[in-house]
């Protein structure tokens, strides 16, 4: 039985090692936006093709913690909300996630909200285990980089993803899109938030809005 184990995850590793090296080869066939966000003093380089508010949000491909694959389409007739990170394992990252997580309590059913980074799906499952973040879905762009490359967010050379914040209506329409100007900065929360909240059809459940007046 521990031969078969060891045997799955040296074959998945192998997998992976494929999937970062055609990755790469991908990358150089890649538009490059030099000029929107910056790493310390330095502008990075973005990878993919740059979407804009009132464009038809692009269907990716991703895969949960167990890697399982995950479309954008599954959510459709939602508003969602994606929270982009470079990595968890990082302070700003981390309250990012832990932030988004906590307000799922607070909004309507007919919403949705992902977070989305390079993290390879083991990390991502111990950092939510770790944080008890269970709101919401964590999702790993580190197979395929399709989400990065069709909105524009792979940094060049990093293989990470650039921290940014996308709301898409349910129509399918990005209604709302912010690249944070330095990665080490935070995003607009309060913002995006109200901006999720404004596209809801639905009312906060009764029972949650009881408990919250009676803390």
């Amino acid at each position: 039985m521990m031969n078969i184990l060891k045997l799955s995850a040296i074959t998945l590793l192998g997998s992976l090692f494929a999937f970062s090296a055609n990755a790469e080869i991908a990358a150089e066939e890649l538009t490059e936006t030099t000029n929107l966000v910056m790493a310390g003093n330095k502008y990075v380089t973005l990878l993919g093709n740059q979407v804009n508010l009132g464009d038809n949000a692009p269907d990716f491909k991703v895969v949960t913690e167990t890697f399982s694959p995950i479309t954008l389409s599954e959510f459709k007739d939602k508003s969602v909300l994606i929270s982009v990170v470079p990595s968890l394992d990082t302070g700003v990252c981390s309250i990012q996630t832990k932030r988004f997580n906590e307000e799922v309590a607070n909004l309507p059913a007919d919403v949705v909200m992902l977070t989305i980074s390079n993290d390879l799906p083991f990390a991502q499952k111990r950092f939510c285990k770790t944080e008890k973040v269970d709101n919401m879905k964590i999702l790993s762009d580190a197979v395929w980089r399709d989400f990065g490359q069709s909105y524009g967010l792979l940094i060049k050379d990093m293989g990470l993803l650039t921290r940014a914040i996308f709301i898409i209506d349910m129509d399918g329409k990005i209604v709302y899109k912010e690249l944070v100007g330095n990665i080490s900065q935070h995003p607009d929360y309060d913002t995006a938030l109200a901006k999720l909240k404004s596209l809801s059809q639905l009312t906060v459940p009764v029972e949650t809005a009881t408990d919250k007046s009676a803390d």
